[in-house]
């Protein structure tokens, strides 16, 4: 039997790789973005209390972003040099890449709606109108390369303890759009509090990393493990009292990353639990305005999302992180469970099977 020693060195090269850059870059970003005056603009909506953020450096998201896809290139050389092939180990190379590509196009996204909030002083950054455009040909361009890489071009997804589905290209398209647009802006409504977002983050990628490795899929593992080093990287300087915000830039970039590595591990159903607090979010911003549009402005909470809910309750921005955080590590280990179980009584097929 193959060693896949090289291929989990690489995992965990990746992951040591983009937290020292990302950690490294906030010595040069940080004092950049400030002498370039872009800080944060905390809107009059928000809590009161986060006005004292003001002017806090924002796309620092920028740290990872060029972190991640950095320490993804060290380790797929490195592993290309003790005879591997992370491409190869498991998943399509094809989605791998393409899936890289989303999103960094996310995170340009991102950086113009950043950029027009600090730069151009319009609050609300880009319009609706602008986001849905970019929006939808991005996600229309991932999601053809996806279909495209599946044999025949005949997509499936999985779903643990169902199997494999079959699905006409269509429905794909419909479904993929529906899990991007959701989960993206669900990353974006996440990253509200000091180190949430990329707290949160770094125990979704490190369960994906696992899930990954556990499949046989090396290549998204380092991807996940990437992921989850940048942004623990990140944290060094964004943690509470924070030095820089990630913003839309990174957000973006977040959301897409974590789409990305399930889509390439064929599973995007996996992110209900690994990313249980962005669907915790993300649904209770939904519920807030349509209760309050039904019942002509009543709310269900103080303020939506969910962790501005609890800051007004008289929770610290400490403890929103640490409860929250400590909510996504069991929805991860909840994930990591659920495909355990599953390769060990063969409902989901190790890769090549």
């Amino acid at each position: 039997m193959r060693s896949f020693l090289p291929e989990f060195a690489a995992m965990i090269l990746a992951f040591c790789a983009a937290a020292g850059i990302a950690a490294a870059l906030g010595y040069a970003f940080i004092p950049w973005l400030h002498k370039l005056k872009f800080g944060q603009t905390i809107l009059d909506i928000g809590p009161s209390w986060h006005k004292h953020k003001q002017g806090i450096p924002t796309m620092g998201g920028l740290m990872f972003i060029i972190g991640v896809p950095t320490a993804l290139l060290v380790a797929f050389l490195a592993n290309l040099l003790r005879g591997g092939n992370l491409l190869e180990s498991g998943g399509t190379p094809g989605k791998l890449v393409a899936g890289l590509l989303m999103a960094l196009l996310c995170a340009l996204m991102g950086f113009l709606d950043d950029y027009v909030k600090v730069v151009k002083k319009r609050n609300k950054g880009l319009s609706i109108t602008q986001k849905s455009v970019m929006q939808i040909l991005i996600y229309l361009g991932y999601l053809v390369s996806l279909v495209l890489s599946f044999p025949g071009h005949r997509p499936t997804t999985l779903i643990p303890f169902v199997g494999e589905i079959a699905m006409p290209g269509w429905l794909f398209m419909i479904f993929g759009f529906t899990v991007l647009y959701c989960a993206t802006n669900a990353v974006n409504f996440t990253d509200g509090v000091d180190g949430l977002c990329s707290s949160v983050t770094v125990t979704a990628a490190a369960a994906l990393a696992v899930i990954a490795a556990m499949r046989g899929m090396f290549g998204a593992g380092a991807m996940a493990s990437a992921l989850a080093g940048g942004c623990a990287g990140f944290l060094v300087w964004n943690r509470n009292p924070a030095k820089v915000i990630m913003g839309d830039t990174g957000s973006m970039f977040l959301g897409g990353m974590l789409v990305a590595i399930c889509f390439a591990l064929n599973c995007p159903a996996i992110l209900l639990l690994v990313g249980l607090v962005y669907v915790l979010e993300g649904l209770s911003d939904v519920l807030q305005i349509g209760y309050f549009k039904l019942t002509h402005g009543k709310r269900i909470f103080k303020m939506a999302p969910i962790h501005h809910h609890f800051e007004m309750s008289g929770w610290s921005e400490k403890k929103v992180v640490a409860v929250f955080t400590l909510i996504n590590i069991l929805g991860a280990a909840a994930g990591v469970a659920v495909f355990y179980a599953g390769l060990k009584f063969a409902v989901i097929p190790q890769w090549g099977t």
